[in-house]
């Protein structure tokens, strides 16, 4: 249980991704990316993980893998800042499972910096990781698909601060609402291609991790503004995620999903 309305229950799995091949971009952890790694799992997928963060990325590859079997679990660093390495990780997916059928754009950098204190490298620091990072990682796997002839989906991890102001948020906002232009354009490109692409934009997904260095004080405004009086759980997120990855959202391309509660 976490403040405000109970946790609902955690899905059964029902094979919705079964014999896919998923690409998931900041995956190592406990966050979003871990969470769907696991959603996907047990939807039946074969999942390739890659993070920046080396040591972390091994350690959840070895435990998913332990778990589901190293037969469908395979990971790679990379990052998405680096072509060489995006395009090493779509490469590896494709050696190690035959091919690629989704991807899942997750990686992203925040921070609270206001703009009027801000220099040049924060700025570019957020909006390559957050939205070249994205535009490299859905262009590699644009052209895998098409290569492949087999159709396939892309979802990108957007965030509602791209349409809601946030003080000290104007490099993230800024990165997030690009990425949501950019899943909106590409979408028109991708569909003669028969690939679908996407985005979730959720408000505050919570992990344990998180919340241990969180104040009380700003974890309580935070979800005062939730209409479920509660902060959603990265699986949760995961689970809107999957859906667009899968066969259920056949004729959704180009939409930005809001995984919200959050009211004015």
């Amino acid at each position: 249980m976490v403040l405000g309305m109970t946790v609902p229950r955690y899905p059964a799995p029902r094979g919705l991704l079964e014999g896919k091949v998923v690409v998931i971009t900041a995956a190592a952890g406990a966050g979003i990316g871990g969470a769907t790694a696991r959603r996907c799992l047990e939807e039946g997928a074969l999942v390739a993980l890659s993070d920046a963060h080396e040591r972390r990325l091994t350690q959840s590859a070895a435990e998913l893998a332990k778990e589901f079997g190293a037969d469908r679990v395979t990971a790679i660093p990379c990052d998405v800042t680096d072509e060489a390495q995006v395009q090493a990780l779509y490469a590896h997916a494709a050696a190690v499972f035959g091919g690629i059928d989704v991807a899942v754009n997750n990686a992203g950098l925040g921070g609270t910096d206001r703009l009027v204190d801000m220099d040049d490298g924060v700025w570019h620091r957020v909006l390559d990781i957050t939205l070249n990072g994205t535009m490299r990682c859905t262009r590699a796997a644009l052209r895998r698909m098409r290569e492949q002839g087999r159709g396939g989906a892309i979802v990108n991890n957007a965030s509602v601060i791209g349409w809601r102001a946030q003080e000290g948020q104007s490099h993230y906002a800024a990165a997030k609402a690009g990425v949501m232009a950019l899943t909106r354009c590409a979408a028109l490109e991708a569909a003669e291609f028969g690939v679908r692409i996407n985005a979730v934009s959720p408000s505050l997904a919570m992990h344990p991790h998180l919340v241990k260095v969180t104040s009380e004080e700003l974890l309580a405004e935070l979800t005062s503004r939730e209409a479920f009086g509660r902060y959603a759980e990265p699986w949760e997120i995961a689970n809107v995620i999957i859906f667009l990855a899968g066969e259920y959202s056949s004729y959704m391309t180009g939409e930005v999903v809001s995984v919200s509660s959050r009211h004015p």
